[in-house]
């Protein structure tokens, strides 16, 4: 074999090799990949999802973390069920189960999570809030949240207290 062949071949079995391990090593999207592709910023969900099933056909998704999660912002409380699941669309999330809100003394489900411009709109059925997308652009850490260095002390502007502007909570 001459010389020439001998290096177009190592030359092409090399290129063939690097596109095959290129094609095989991709692995899928992380959740927070997904969240991003439909217009939603990651900080919906908290850091540490495990596993995670979706549907891309009907947008239908089951997210697993290791364990519950909860967290306080500013005063209130979140708590994540070790499994939480949804349809989620452009810019929508509806039929969602799995994360709650603690308003006055009662654990109210979010049922729905919709994007509207710079704000992201909670919805728990009965009432609403919006909040603006870059208080989303991290996701919380489960027990201390968003600011787990100074626990506790939270700077960012999220708040519930408009989803009933009649009690001072």
């Amino acid at each position: 074999m001459s010389l020439l062949r001998f290096l177009l071949l190592t030359l092409s079995l090399a290129f063939i090799s690097a596109f095959a391990a290129a094609i095989f090593t991709d692995s899928p999207p992380t959740v927070y990949e997904v969240l991003e592709s439909y217009g939603f910023p990651i900080g919906i969900l908290p850091k540490g999802v495990s596993v995670y099933e979706f549907d891309s056909a009907t947008g239908k998704f089951s997210v697993h973390l290791n364990t519950t999660c909860s967290f306080t912002i500013q005063g209130y409380d979140l708590k994540y069920k070790s499994t939480v699941t949804g349809t989620i669309s452009r810019g929508k999330i509806r039929n969602l189960d799995g994360i709650q809100v603690k308003i006055l003394l009662f654990w109210v489900n979010i049922i729905e999570v919709t994007m509207d411009g710079g704000d992201l709109e909670l919805s728990v059925g009965i009432a609403s809030a919006a909040f603006p997308v870059d208080s989303f652009y991290e996701s919380p850490q489960c027990g201390c949240g968003f600011d787990c260095a100074k626990e506790g002390k939270s700077n960012r502007d999220f708040s519930f207290k408009k989803l009933f502007p009649l009690f001072e909570l």
